[in-house]
């Protein structure tokens, strides 16, 4: 499964992600980063296929996705359960999370990992 990781043609959209990110996905990178949570380090914008994640483990091989807005609408809604299904069959588990989780409930993401 290793060919399906950080392919190099993603490269730029991955860094264009990690630099442009939402002020959720930032405020939750504060908490994982450096091994914040059980000591597991966290990547940002890993991508897995033609998939980008917003944070990934390999040692757990898990996914953390921060929803906005953008994901409510039923096309999204599909789209994401087709990503969640391909990642789940490459032996990922993914949490996704509303963006005002990060700020509203962080202990839950916390207990989840």
């Amino acid at each position: 499964m290793s060919n399906l990781h950080n392919r190099k043609y993603l490269k730029p959209y991955r860094k264009h992600l990690r630099n442009n990110s939402t002020s959720a996905e930032a405020c939750l990178w504060k908490i994982l980063k450096s091994k914040g949570i059980g000591g597991y380090k966290f990547r940002r914008q890993h991508s897995v296929a033609n998939y980008i994640l917003d944070f990934y483990c390999p040692e757990l091989q898990l996914a953390i996705e921060l929803d906005g807005e953008p994901h409510a609408d039923m096309v999204s809604i599909a789209i994401d359960t087709e990503r969640n299904e391909f990642l789940n069959k490459n032996g990922i588990t993914v949490f996704r999370y509303e963006n005002r989780w990060v700020f509203e409930y962080p202990e839950v993401i916390i207990e989840d990992v």
